[in-house]
Parts: C-alpha cells; structure tokens; sequence
C-alpha cells in the first residue's frame, strides 16, 4: 500500500466513527469492562477522532514530511496507556501511516474499544492485517523500535528493557490553567470541560491551577455546576469522599461544592477529584512555575498566546501534530528507514 492508499483507510475509519451511536454493543462492552469508560465518554473519545480522520486533516498534518513508504519497513512495539478511551490511537496510526508494522500491546483497561477500532481498520483494508499484531501477554519479540506510554515507575522499566532498540519513552505528565481573574462565564465553562472530561483522568486534563492573588473562585465554582452529576459515578465518588476525609481528618484547608475539593498547595500533581492551586503575583511568577516543572507539563491552558497556552476548552481537542510529551513521532518514525 503506498502512502495515499493509506490516508485512504484512515478517512474511511473516520468516516465510521462519525456513524457510531450509543447502542453499539461495543460501547456497552467496554463499559461493563471498565466503568471509567462511560457510554458518554467514549462516545466524546471517538467523535473527537471522527473529527480529525479525514484527508484534510490528515493532509494538514503530514503535508510537510514528505511522506512516501520506507525502504524497508519495521516493526514497531507500541505500549498504550488505557486511562482515557482510545488515548494509544494516536501512535497507532502514526506508525501505519508511516509505513510500518505495529505489534500492539494494549493497556489491560482499554481492550475492547480498541480492538473494535483495529477490526474495523482491517475491515476496510484486509491488508492492514498484515501490518497490526496484538501482542496478547506481557512478552514483546521480534520488533525494531518502541512506543512505551506509562507511569513513572514502569518507565524506569522502559528504560532498562528497550534500552537498545530506538525508542520514545514517555512518562506520567500533567496539565494546568492559568487564569487572570478577567474570564467570563463562557471560559470557565469551557475550563470546566478541561477539568471534568473522562472524569480528569487523562494527561491533559487540568489538574492544576495558577491563581492571582486575591482571586474569587466562586465564579470558577458555580460555571463547574455543570459536572455535578459526576458524583453520581460511583468510583469518582469513591475519590471524592476518601480525599475529603483525608482532608478534614488532617484539618487541611479547602473549600468543597460537593463534588470537587479546591485546596491550594504548590505541587503539580492533584488527585482525582482534588484541583490544586498556587497563587502567582506578577508574570514572571508564571514563567518561573512553568519553567520549573516543564518535564512534567502535558499543556498549560489559558488565555496568554504569546506563551503558547491551549486556549480553554481544547485541552482535551489535541490536533493531530500536538505530540504526547512533544515527541515528534511522525520525525522519529521517518528516521527508522
């Protein structure tokens, strides 16, 4: 298959994802499999690629590579990560529009989503069968490169395994908004999608926020009504209540609407159902936070341009060039050939 043969797949997939509805037995599968992947959540997951499976997008994307099909085309391990519906697709198709071969290792929570989107690229091209392997245990053989999404801990392992084989490696990262105390109503809401979106689990999603002194959260709070009924999600709620006992046992301060504890603390990391914040006083506090903690930063969302934030609401709307960690995979898969 040479290059636009292959483009050709993929649009056809976007195509079929834009057709998929609430009562595809896969959703409920993938549902029952794993809780955090609602019907609505995966539902939300897959019109975000339907919406970028195109030729045009695609076009946008790759126009400026070069494309063509590599001499000798390799195997490429990918190890997917499984917190968010779908989140290991992007290296998948990177690697297939390349030219290459995947030999999947799929993330233990998100299996069956997954699978259901491979059968349906081999069911459009039957050729594809040959260039997509499952690797069905933890036992990964006869591959050229590697793709490794993980935590912290399990990179360490990353590191030592595929230690000679070309590799991106990429470790736990997090995402944060700055806010300057001028944001109307419709951004705060459009924050709320950034912080609420597949329950806060995912790398982009917000989990932390830089506030100017004196800042009012009560705005910030009554635009995040929209999310309560997230509480009714019985292992968000299993969060939210551990954290807020922990907090009142320990007499920590932080405010509560019920279904999201805000407390201020300086580090990056929040956990699910907590938004942490730190207090800022002038730009440069902003620039020394970021530049601090770069090696952790998924996206910084806000309204600053000129500091390449993500403006709110599109945390969680990545195009197709915004790289995990900003790896250029695309560049690190051409350089395989």
């Amino acid at each position: 298959m040479n290059y636009t043969q292959r483009v050709g797949v993929f649009s056809q997939l976007g195509y079929r994802l834009s057709q998929v509805s609430s009562d595809m037995p896969h959703l409920q599968e993938a549902y029952l499999f794993n809780n955090w992947f609602t019907i609505d959540m995966q539902l939300k997951a897959i019109s975000a690629w339907a919406s970028l499976l195109n030729e045009e997008c695609i076009g946008d994307w790759l126009n400026s590579y070069q494309m063509s099909s590599p001499t000798e085309p390799k195997t490429v391990a990918i190890i997917m990560a499984g917190n968010i519906p779908m989140v290991g697709f992007h290296d998948l198709l990177s690697v297939l529009l390349c030219g290459h071969k995947a030999l999947v290792k799929l993330s233990s929570d998100d299996t069956v989503l997954m699978k259901w989107v491979i059968s349906q690229i081999i069911e459009i091209e039957p050729k594809m069968a040959d260039h997509i392997r499952l690797a069905e245990d933890y036992q990964l053989k006869n591959f050229d490169a590697v793709i490794a999404t993980g935590s912290n801990n399990s990179n360490r392992y990353f590191e030592y395994y595929f230690k000679n084989k070309p590799n991106i490696l990429r470790k736990n990262r997090k995402s944060l908004a700055v806010l300057t105390g001028n944001e109307q109503p419709e951004a705060l809401s459009l924050l709320a999608d950034d912080v609420f979106m597949y329950f806060g689990m995912g790398c982009r999603n917000v989990s932390k926020l830089l506030v100017p002194k004196g800042y009012n959260l009560e705005p910030m709070f009554l635009a995040f009504e929209k999310y309560k009924d997230i509480i009714h999600h019985n292992k968000y709620a299993n969060n939210y209540t551990y954290h807020k006992a922990l907090f009142l046992m320990n007499q920590d301060l932080h405010l509560d609407n019920g279904f999201l504890i805000v407390k201020q603390d300086d580090a990056l990391d929040s956990p699910l159902s907590v938004l942490m914040f730190s207090i800022y006083e002038d730009k440069d506090d902003i620039t020394t936070f970021l530049e601090l903690h770069k090696e952790h930063i998924q996206c910084v969302v806000g309204n600053m341009p000129d500091m390449g934030m993500v403006p709110f609401g599109k945390s969680q709307q990545p195009s197709l060039s915004d790289y995990a960690d900003g790896i250029d995979v695309i560049q690190f898969l051409k350089n395989l050939d």
